[in-house]
């Protein structure tokens, strides 16, 4: 079975956010496989022991990513494809991200595609199902179980506090939500052999791909940090006075109704 997963760089979840000159600082930040992102290499590396096969963990990205792809090999990947994009584009969005991304396995043997559920960055969750849209395959997003039967699959995904249970086919993409498994911790033995495991490096001109082919569909004007959160007030006295107080707040103060 060849299983592909779809692996981004983000900030560490405990980094503390910046801006500088209208941009997120990135000097001395530490940065991780996006959370989610986790759950989808941890799937896919359970699925190939169970059925066999091989597990390419593919990036979009500048050679920064490179850690988080050896992170992803040591955990036990097979192989990992950096698509560098770094020299030929200056923004991307998710429209960019997919095209790359189903651009290069619409070449490849795929059987089964698993990505996080969202980025903890932008949080979207708008890459996987665009990468499928483009392969055109079926997709099924935030799912908590899977269970592959020959060519049959049955997911379990999350909706809103519910669960679903969805019946469908190879070749599939799926979006690995928390609780779909316990991502391991990359050991000694699988950092040393991860050294010498393949990651390739591609750029747009390996896919036969130009840049207004990817350009960005959308623009960002401003970047902000949100405004610090003001002491609360507690209101006093007899409750119909306090709901009035209440509503005069809400209205006049913070003026949502």
């Amino acid at each position: 079975m060849n299983i592909y997963v779809l692996l981004k760089r983000t900030f560490d979840t405990e980094e503390k956010i910046s801006i500088q000159n209208g941009q997120i600082a990135e000097d001395g930040a530490e940065f991780i496989i996006n959370p989610y992102d986790e759950y989808a290499v941890e799937e896919a590396i359970q699925v190939r022991d169970a059925h066999g096969g091989e597990v390419t963990v593919v990036s979009v990205g500048g050679e920064e990513s490179e850690k988080q792809l050896r992170t992803a090999l040591a955990m036990g990947a097979d192989k990992a494809v950096l698509i560098n994009t770094e020299d030929d584009l200056d923004y991307g969005d998710q429209f960019t991200t997919a095209k790359v991304l189903a651009h290069y396995l619409k070449e490849q043997e795929v059987d089964l595609i698993l990505a996080g559920n969202v980025a903890i960055d932008g949080g979207s969750g708008q890459v996987g199902p665009r990468v499928a849209e483009q392969l055109d395959i079926p997709y099924v997003t935030t799912i908590t179980k899977l269970e592959i039967d020959g060519g049959t699959v049955t997911v379990t995904r999350d909706v809103e506090g519910d669960s679903e249970v969805i019946e469908t086919s190879l070749p599939l993409l799926v979006t690995a939500q928390q609780g779909l498994n316990e991502p391991r911790y990359p050991s000694l033995p699988g950092i040393m052999k991860a050294k010498k495991k393949p990651l390739d490096e591609l750029e747009l001109d390996d896919l036969d791909l130009d840049e207004d082919e990817v350009e960005a569909k959308t623009k960002t004007i401003e970047i902000y940090l949100p405004p610090k959160k003001e002491a609360g007030k507690v209101l006093e006295g007899e409750l119909d006075s306090q709901v009035s107080e209440l509503v005069s707040l809400l209205r006049n103060e913070a003026k949502v109704i």
